[in-house]
């Protein structure tokens, strides 16, 4: 069987290009047609650049892994709690449930079950994406890839070895260089900055800002709110919930969704009290309307997608599944008969930037402990994690298919890599010309 690059490569230009409109069409076409102005704002932030288009087309790169003939899955290791959508982009830092600062995977929105190198495939293409707009060689892109995946390899052996490892997190004592200055950046970040930045005083008290995108909320959306929010809170494990002043709601206010998958729907920000009634340590949480994960589309084992209420639902019992020590404020709910994820707006948050990573040796070592990452998430899951989809030691599995077989797999992931970058290439090019010749139906 050719594998999935060949096929494609194989396709006619034309042909590839109305695949590429179907497939948007088939994922988002009724999200499309309710707000077409929310995606062709989209649309043009994907036009930007071959990387900027592929952070937006998850779902067609699961389209394409369809057909993906894959040596390192099996029974098991096909049924392994996935990001979904691993790019190089896809890290940062956040405050865990101990108050640790850590880096970690970020992004669940496409959190699923399904095979394990469907991430680090995704995330390698990207890496040959992000070379290629460095304008690093051919060479050095498959350096890039190779230490990812060696890194990825080590830290699966190393936690299928001993379950000590079980607590291994990236964080201010064990990471170095650009790394450690993310973290070091998000440490001077404060709630009461963050407070400051999207709340104002009034009447002695704080209320959320608005402004461009965000509006206030009518009498009857805040009544089904706070039903929401109740239903919420007994979602959150108990070791994890606070005191009733915590809970306390100040002010609520909608803007349109921001991702790719959630363009023009809204989401609620939700100003609470916090431990004390003091205005320094006020809470903002988010509701947002959860839309099905791309991997979901292609893999049709009921019993996963039975497991789910609903994608909120989905999305915050697969954030359990991949984080250690997950957001003490993750829950879900529903808001009029629609599937809801809810979590905190956190301080210390920072999204991983490369522009200021360009020298080969800050890059590799980067990707090393990205590698670390990503195993971390494959082969460890939060303590509250109440999931029973996947029973099994995730770690031994994955460890049993590369024992013996890593020269194998970093071939796998250096050939995949290059080859789907390339064609993401030239599928922008196609999706470019496809938008500006109002070939998507609805958004002329």
């Amino acid at each position: 069987m050719a594998s999935v690059i060949d096929q494609i490569r194989g396709s006619d230009p034309t042909a590839r290009q109305q695949f590429i409109i179907d497939v948007f069409v088939k994922n988002f076409g009724t999200n499309m047609q309710d707000d077409p102005q929310a995606w062709r704002g989209k649309f043009r932030k994907m036009a930007a650049s071959a990387f900027a288009f592929y952070r937006g087309s998850a779902a067609l790169f699961y389209a394409d892994m369809a057909n993906d003939d894959d040596p390192f899955v099996n029974e098991q290791t096909g049924r392994v709690w996935i990001q979904g959508d691993l790019h190089a982009e896809n890290f940062g830092t956040y405050m865990n449930s101990e108050g640790i600062l850590v880096f970690d995977v970020n992004d669940f929105d496409e959190a699923y079950v399904g095979p394990f190198t469907w991430d680090l495939k995704r995330l390698v293409a990207s890496l040959s994406l992000l070379g290629y707009q460095k304008a690093l060689s051919d060479n050095e892109i498959q350096e890039m890839i190779s230490t990812v995946a060696d890194s990825y390899f080590d830290q699966v052996k190393l936690f299928s070895a001993s379950e000590e490892t079980r607590d291994f997190a990236l964080t201010l004592e064990n990471t170095t260089g650009k790394l450690q200055e993310t973290l070091l950046e998000a440490r001077l970040k404060t709630r009461v900055g963050m407070l400051d930045y999207f709340t104002r005083i009034e009447n002695y008290d704080r209320c959320l800002n608005l402004g461009k995108g965000v509006a206030s909320v009518d009498d009857e959306t805040i009544k089904a709110i706070h039903k929401a929010l109740e239903k919420y809170y007994e979602t959150i494990p108990a070791r994890k919930r606070f005191g009733k002043t915590h809970y306390h709601v100040k002010d609520i206010v909608v803007r349109k969704g921001m991702g790719i998958g959630s363009a023009g729907l809204p989401s609620y920000t939700i100003l609470l009290e916090g431990p004390t009634q003091a205005l320094e340590n006020d809470i903002i949480i988010y509701m947002k309307q959860s839309q099905p994960a791309s991997p979901s589309r292609v893999i049709s084992d009921a019993h996963i997608k039975d497991y789910f209420q609903h994608d909120g639902h989905r999305t915050v019992i697969s954030q359990r599944a991949l984080q250690a020590y997950a957001d003490p404020w993750l829950g879900y709910t529903t808001l009029n008969g629609l599937g809801q994820m809810v979590a905190e707006v956190k301080p210390n948050e920072s999204d991983l930037e490369w522009d200021e990573i360009n020298e080969m040796d800050e890059i590799l070592e980067m990707l090393n402990f990205l590698g670390s990452a990503v195993a971390k998430i494959h082969c460890v899951s939060d303590q509250d994690s109440d999931q029973t989809l996947v029973t099994y030691s995730t770690d031994q599995a994955i460890r049993a298919v590369l024992k013996g077989r890593r020269s194998a797999f970093l071939k796998e992931m250096v050939t995949f890599g290059e080859g789907y970058g390339s064609i993401v290439r030239d599928d922008y090019r196609l999706f470019v010309d496809a938008f500006r010749n109002n070939m998507f139906p609805g958004l002329a």
